[in-house]
């Protein structure tokens, strides 16, 4: 059998090995195994070359890999993050009993702080929400 053949069958059992088991790993070490059959085919290199070129073309595989997972990764909206709908919003505070304040959002209370260096907001405080932090809003009062 052909050593293009092989490289390229060796290639398709990985990529149908990563279709089976799913991981995003398999997947570029096959298209780098097709490549290099393919070039195997028409070029007739030795094998060090053929190797050399193998680890080239799975090295560039990878890094594009990384690099669209980096770029998905940033892209990705902010939906279900916690202080997504949240912060910017106004509300008022309702109550200032112990360290955790309540405030009025919209029709809903929740359980609030004031943000890092501010002193205690009094009952009646207008405030805009800064984020979330576990389950409670980071507040500030409202500027305007």
């Amino acid at each position: 059998m052909e050593p293009g053949l092989i490289w390229i069958l060796a290639g398709c059992v990985l990529l149908a090995a990563e279709l089976a088991l799913p991981g995003a790993f398999l997947l570029w070490i096959g298209i780098a195994a097709v490549v290099t059959g393919g070039f195997v085919l028409l070029f007739d290199a030795p094998f060090w070359a053929v190797v050399l070129l193998f680890v080239a073309l799975l090295a560039a595989s990878i890094t594009a890999a990384l690099r669209v997972r980096a770029a998905a990764r940033r892209a990705r909206p902010a939906l279900n993050q916690p202080d997504s709908g949240l912060a910017g919003r106004l509300g008022m505070v309702l109550s200032d009993e112990g360290t955790v304040l309540r405030v009025r959002l919209g029709d809903s209370d929740w359980a609030a702080r004031p943000a890092r260096g501010l002193p205690p907001l009094p009952a009646g405080t207008r405030v805009r929400v800064e984020g979330v932090d576990g389950t409670l809003l980071v507040v500030r009062p409202d500027g305007g």
